[in-house]
């Protein structure tokens, strides 16, 4: 089947109107709509939506390729559209898109369908392809060029080593539809490979099943293995092998980068073994460093609405009056009472319990949850506090990989019995036994006295706390060392400390707000890219979503970075000496109004910061000479 059978003239729309991501689906799904290719219009772009939440589909070099295999198709199609000014779509790239092909699939889309539709993404690769369509003047332009690159594209083929004196590398390549994503991941490889004289075989995992399916001799010959998935991938058979994991979209941006590491072998050697989850990722040779970082960051990421729903409730509450009990009490507010109980007295409660028992199920899988819960639980309830709860959720997890191997040896007839009784009746027990005994008393102890130093620190101290939470928060935005500050202070939101937590989430603030101001005010350090990405961070920074500026730190690190760490060390500082308090851990500018201690020297610290920031941009950053 030809791409024109799927992309016609009445699904072309050549000049969008939309501004913003919602919009340009809207737009998108209506063009289908209206040439009679949906059957329920609402659910298809639902479905759109629902795969945009899994990953961006803006590939980046102006390309988006929103798609969705659904029940709601009536018969599979592509929508073109195009915007010559750019649309802001969160591409990978942070840079405006242009041109947009929107693929609706049907559930049961044949094999030839998705062959067509495989192809497209191939064929959008080719620079020279993009700069046409943005330059095709009508439908039957848009059209014509597509058949012929339709025409010279290639089947897919099965690549043989045919120098024995390259160096052969194997991948797969595989996202959740299975649509557009897995070709041109599979594409963006094989073309940088040939590029760098490397001799690559792509395995391509779609929605019509696997495609060029490696073969143990191919494993064999291959220097490493390159898995670039979203999606479960069969993995046992690149046993002792090197094999690199990353997203699907890192092998449509980065395909050189991670030939490179194939070649040099820079990743550890995979060992598959179904004894546990655990064992799977030691055995995938991830450093224990990596693999704890994992399993801890599983539990603060389930924890989290916990603390942002409760703090935010709990703030809400001094809204409508003092929190009083005592409904004789003149300051008595039974709305307060209702927010503090719901958000304070269940949300909070829950906030370590499920901390340990997510780091527990991460680590020995759902066996692991019900004993990292009631140790979380315990640590809790005797003041163990945050750091207990680490403790519990570690404990019961490892506890429950050890109780895995030691039960092997029973016989196959009593292997249910081990999830429903024996696990929970032992994992539960051990755990709570060494909680108990071993773990609360000693971090009650220690919880205290770090809950009691940070609350009686001078100014001074408190000051220099905050510099190096703020340095913290723009070192890597949204890195190790940035997730390391932020779980600082939503620990010590549960020990009843909220000032750090104000510090983390202003000094957060920050770098996009300076990029924003930066690309505003000094408008000849920037490209029109930038300048038009930057508008961006302004949203981005007031709803305390550091990553905005990333694009521009990995464009030029050695100006940006230090310029974004000095102005959030700035307003780190200023948070904690205007001593402002925050029990909610997210939410930026909109949450301001909760603060305690006064939310315009709150914003004062953030703008001051920012400036800080967005001048040291403005003096370091090397002028443009070609701005367009």
């Amino acid at each position: 089947m030809r791409i024109t059978e799927l992309l016609t003239k009445d699904t072309i729309n050549l000049s969008l109107n939309s501004s913003n991501k919602l919009d340009t689906v809207e737009e998108l799904v209506s063009v289908l709509e209206k040439a009679g290719k949906l059957s329920d219009r609402a659910e298809f772009k639902q479905q759109i939506l629902n795969r945009e939440e899994q990953s961006t589909t803006g590939i980046g070099d102006g390309i988006a390729i929103p798609h969705a295999k659904t029940k709601a198709v009536k018969q599979p199609a592509i929508a073109f559209g195009r915007s010559v000014s750019g649309i802001e779509y969160e591409s990978l790239d942070g840079q405006p898109s242009h041109l947009f092909f929107m693929i609706a699939a049907p559930e049961g889309a044949n094999d030839t369908h998705l062959q067509a539709l495989a192809r497209l993404s191939t064929i959008l690769m080719r620079e020279e392809v993009r700069k046409q369509l943005l330059e095709a003047k009508t439908e039957d332009d848009i059209l014509s060029i597509i058949n012929h690159y339709d025409e010279s594209d290639k089947e897919e083929e099965q690549p043989v080593v045919s120098d024995e004196s390259k160096p052969f590398v194997v991948a797969v390549t595989a996202c959740p539809t299975g649509i557009a994503h897995t070709y041109m991941s599979a594409d963006s490889l094989k073309s940088k490979a040939e590029e760098m004289g490397v001799d690559i075989k792509v395995e391509t995992n779609g929605s019509g099943g696997a495609k060029n399916v490696l073969t143990a001799e191919d494993i064999e010959k291959a220097v490493a293995v390159i898995v670039a998935a979203d999606t479960n991938v069969a993995m046992s058979r690149f046993s002792g092998k090197h094999v690199i994991e990353v997203p699907v979209a890192e092998g449509i941006r980065k395909p050189k980068e991670l030939i490179d590491r194939a070649l040099k072998q820079e990743a550890a050697i995979y060992k598959s073994n179904d004894s546990s989850a655990d064992d799977q990722e030691e055995q995938k040779g991830k450093s224990i460093g990596a693999t704890i970082y994992k399993h801890l960051m599983s539990g603060v990421s389930n924890m989290l609405p916990f603390v942002i729903g409760g703090g935010i409730l709990i703030a809400l509450g001094f809204l409508f009056g003092v929190n009083a009990h005592d409904p004789n009490d003149p300051s008595y507010s039974v709305i307060a009472e209702a927010l503090n109980t719901i958000g304070g007295g269940n949300a909070f409660a829950l906030m370590i319990p499920v901390l340990a028992g997510f780091i527990a199920m991460s680590i020995a899988d759902r066996p692991g949850f019900a004993p990292g819960m009631v140790g979380g639980l315990m640590a809790a309830s005797s003041g163990a506090g945050f750091l207990g709860g680490i403790v519990a959720g570690f404990l019961g997890g490892y506890l429950v990989v050890g109780l895995k191997k030691a039960l092997s040896g029973l016989p196959s007839s009593l292997e249910g019995i081990k999830t429903i009784l024996l696990y929970p009746l032992l994992g539960i027990a051990i755990t709570g036994f060494l909680m108990f005994f071993v773990v609360n008393k000693p971090f009650s102890m220690l919880n205290t006295a770090i809950s009691d130093w940070l609350t009686g620190l001078g100014t001074g101290n408190a000051v220099f706390l905050g510099i190096v939470l703020g340095l913290m928060m723009a070192f890597d935005m949204g890195g190790p060392v940035n997730k390391a500050a932020y779980l600082f202070g939503t620990g010590l939101i549960a020990s009843g400390v909220y000032e750090p937590m104000a510090s983390i989430m202003a000094a957060g603030m920050v770098p996009p707000l300076a990029i924003a101001i930066a690309t505003t005010v000094f408008r000849n350090k920037f490209n029109q890219q930038e300048r038009e990405a930057g508008k961006v961070n302004y949203i981005m920074g007031l709803s305390f979503i550091t990553e905005g500026a990333i694009p521009f730190a990995a464009a030029d690190p050695l100006r940006v970075i230090p310029s974004l760490m000095v102005g959030s060390a700035v307003t780190g500082g200023l948070s904690m000496m205007f001593n402002i308090g925050l029990q909610a851990p997210h939410g930026g500018i909109f949450v301001f109004p909760l603060v305690e201690g006064g939310w315009l020297l709150y914003l004062l610290a953030v703008v001051i910061g920012s400036i800080v920031s967005a001048v040291l941009l403005g003096l370091l950053k090397k002028r443009v000479d070609n701005q367009a």
